[in-house]
C-alpha cells in the first residue's frame, strides 16, 4: 500500500514537471501569438482586448522587415543546399571510411554545436577581414553554414548509421558507379536523416542573430537583425507580428518533415526500408 502511494505520488510530480516544462516552452510563444492580434495602437498589458490584423499590416509594409525576410530566406536556402550537401558528404565518408583521425575530424565537424555564438562571430569577422571578403551575402553564408552544418552531418550520420556496406558493395559488382549506388541504395535508406538535417538547418540559419550581427552589412540585413534593431529605436507589436510568422514558418517546415519523411521516423529511428 505504502508503495503503491509512493509510485502514485512520483508519477503525479513527474506529470506536474512536464507540465510546466511545456507551459515554460509554450507559454511565451503563446503570449506573442496573442500579442501579436491586438488591435490596440500601443504596448498595453496581456490579454488583448480586442484582436486585429493591424501589426500584420504593419510588418508588411515595412520596407527594412520585407527585405530582411527576403535575405533571411534567400541566406536559409544557400545555407540548406550547400551544409546538407557537405554534409551527406561528410557522414557518408565518416560511416564507410575507417582512417587515423576520425574521431577528431568528426569532433570538429560538431564543435560549432559547443562553441559559443560570439565566439565564432568574432573569429569569422577577423577570419573574413583577413582574406578580404567584405560582401555581406557572402559572409553570412559562410557563417551560416558552419553553424548549420553540425545538424546535417549528426542527422545523415543517424541516417546512415543502419545502412550495410555490403549493399552498396553489391551494387558497385553489378555494374553501378559510385553515383549510381548513392542514389539508388544509399540514398533512399538514409532520406530521413538527411531531408530532418536540410530542415533543422533552414529554421536555425532562418532564426540566427549571435553569428549574423558580426558579418551583416547594410545591404545584407537579415530579418532577426531587422528586427533587433528596430526594438532598439521603436518598440512596437510588430515585433510580434514578425515572431509569429517566423513561428508559422518553423511550424510549416514541421509540417514538410513530417507530410515528406514522417516525424515518428525521425524521432524514432534513423534509418527506415
Amino acid at each position: 500500500m505504502m508503495r503503491r502511494a509512493v509510485d502514485n505520488a512520483w508519477r503525479a510530480a513527474v506529470i506536474a514537471l512536464l507540465a510546466l516544462t511545456l507551459a515554460f516552452l509554450i507559454g511565451p510563444l503563446i503570449v506573442a501569438i496573442m500579442m501579436s492580434f491586438d488591435a490596440r495602437g500601443f504596448l498595453a498589458p496581456f490579454p488583448p482586448t480586442a484582436l486585429s490584423l493591424r501589426w500584420y499590416g504593419t510588418f508588411f509594409a515595412d520596407k527594412s522587415f520585407v527585405a530582411g525576410l527576403k535575405m533571411s530566406l534567400a541566406l536559409a536556402v544557400a545555407a540548406t543546399l550547400i551544409s546538407g550537401a557537405v554534409g551527406t558528404a561528410a557522414a557518408l565518408a565518416l560511416t564507410q571510411y575507417e582512417f587515423r583521425g576520425k574521431a577528431f575530424l568528426s569532433g570538429l565537424f560538431l564543435s560549432p554545436l559547443m562553441i559559443p555564438a560570439v565566439v565564432i562571430g568574432l573569429a569569422l569577422l577577423i577570419f573574413v577581414s583577413r582574406w578580404g571578403i567584405f560582401n555581406g551575402f557572402s559572409r553570412l553564408l559562410c557563417a551560416h553554414v558552419i553553424v548549420t552544418l553540425p545538424f546535417t552531418i549528426r542527422s545523415s550520420l543517424a541516417g546512415l548509421a543502419g545502412i550495410r556496406r555490403s549493399m552498396v558493395d553489391a551494387a558497385l559488382s553489378l555494374g553501378a558507379n559510385d553515383r549510381q549506388a548513392f542514389f539508388d541504395i544509399t540514398f533512399p535508406l538514409a532520406k530521413t536523416g538527411i531531408i530532418a538535417g536540410c530542415v533543422f538547418a533552414f529554421a536555425f540559419s532562418l532564426d540566427d542573430v549571435a553569428v549574423s550581427l558580426f558579418l551583416y552589412d547594410t545591404n545584407s540585413v537579415t530579418l532577426p537583425i531587422a528586427l533587433v534593431s528596430h526594438m532598439r529605436a521603436n518598440f512596437d507589436l510588430s515585433v510580434a507580428a514578425a515572431a509569429t510568422f517566423l513561428a508559422f514558418i518553423t511550424v510549416l517546415l514541421i509540417v514538410v518533415l513530417d507530410r515528406t519523411v514522417g516525424l515518428n521516423r525521425v524521432i524514432g529511428q534513423g534509418v527506415y526500408r
